[in-house]
């Protein structure tokens, strides 16, 4: 079924279109060690937090300044990245720094050097160990502030930048792409329609991917905002210390569609006991997304038959291939089935041709979507 879906000209009319209709509407849902830890925000609660945040910023910075985002992940994160749409100031994703050791800070300073932000936005436990370090801007923390009646809405264009989306840097240092409104909504439209939700209305997203990764941001947090989708977070490390949480959490909340790279569905295999999968019930996951990593058809196949009793099936298995140059995703596969493998003839393959063999796997990154095109 055809959900009635408006397409926005922005996340912020996305995101102010869903507090207007459904205002009550479990938009978000932060798990943690403790229920009692545990934020439920509903389109509301982070409309109104954005626009909060938002005069702020426009009381500190002008349009179109940046802001490095400096979180755990959580909602002050989200919260302070839709505050900076509704400003119209550019939104930086970073992280905290481990510690005050110059190394741990490397990352950090490359971003501040090349992004020149007006302010940092972090918490107030994080507030004045992130003012002492080289060079920063002024420090603001989120979750002080007081309810605001000020904030007067930008006129936003398709053109203008979003934000700043820092690459990795597992080569060199790394460097920013800049993502306009334009290209934001454009990519989300890719991921609707790539992972079906546009015909499946009621799919609930899970996610534990980092904040401030293209796939954790774009794909785990605004894709559920553009589309109207629940969706139920957790930082990495709650998923790390204890990947059976995230399985725990496509249980209990009927996840349909969650993923990450490769090494996940790995540590699940080799770290989720045999009596925890009593309790798991895997079928409504009807898109296990792999991305971020090269997929492996020995991780699918131990992975589906291990969890096969909690009724999940390698169909679900869904290839995603992106890059942040691109906003997030390039490549996809088809929901319900599954990653194409071709085992190749490996002399073949030394040669540069693919032929069918009793060699390697190779797996698919799926297919382009309509209207657009991959050119290598």
């Amino acid at each position: 079924m055809m959900d009635a879906f408006e397409l926005p000209r922005t996340l912020v009319q996305s995101l102010q279109h869903r507090a207007a209709q459904t205002p009550d509407q479990v938009a978000l849902r932060f798990l943690a060690e403790s229920a009692a830890d545990s934020v439920v925000l509903s389109y509301r609660d982070l409309d109104q937090r954005a626009r909060t945040i938002a005069a702020a910023l426009q009381a500190n910075a002008a349009l179109g300044d940046r802001a490095v985002l400096l979180f755990p992940s959580g909602p002050d994160y989200v919260a302070a990245f839709f505050g900076c749409l509704y400003a119209g100031v550019i939104a930086v994703p970073a992280y905290p720094p481990e510690s005050t050791k110059r190394h741990h800070q490397e990352r950090l300073l490359s971003i501040i050097s090349d992004a020149e932000p007006r302010l940092l936005l972090t918490i107030a436990c994080l507030a004045d160990g992130l003012a002492q370090i080289e060079n920063a801007p002024p420090v603001l923390s989120v979750d002080t502030l007081q309810s605001a009646g000020n904030w007067v809405e930008p006129a936003l264009q398709a053109d203008d930048i979003a934000f700043l989306q820092y690459t990795s840097g597992s080569t060199a240092l790394p460097k920013g792409v800049q993502v306009s409104h334009g290209n934001l909504v454009a990519n989300e439209v890719l991921i609707r329609r790539g992972f079906g939700i546009d015909l499946h209305p009621d799919d609930v997203i899970v996610s534990w991917l980092p904040l401030y990764h293209d796939m954790g941001l774009i794909g785990g947090l605004l894709q559920p905002i553009f589309s109207g989708v629940p969706c139920v977070l957790m930082s990495p490390a709650y998923f790390l210390g204890r990947p059976l949480r995230w399985l725990e959490a496509i249980s209990e909340y009927g996840g349909t569609i969650s993923g990450g790279p490769d090494f996940a569905y790995r540590l699940c295999s080799e770290r989720v006991s045999e009596t925890a999968l009593e309790r798991l019930d895997l079928s409504k996951w009807r898109v296990a997304y792999s991305g971020s990593e090269p997929i492996r058809l020995d991780t699918l196949e131990r992975f589906a038959e291990k969890f096969a009793v909690c009724g999940f099936t390698s169909n679900n298995f869904f290839a995603s291939y992106g890059l942040a140059e691109a906003t997030l995703f390039v490549a996809g596969g088809t929901r319900g089935q599954g990653i194409p493998a071709l085992r190749v003839d490996e002399q073949a393959l030394a040669a540069n041709r693919a032929e069918p063999g009793q060699g390697s796997a190779i797996m698919s990154c799926g297919t382009s979507q309509p209207e657009h095109a991959v050119l290598i």
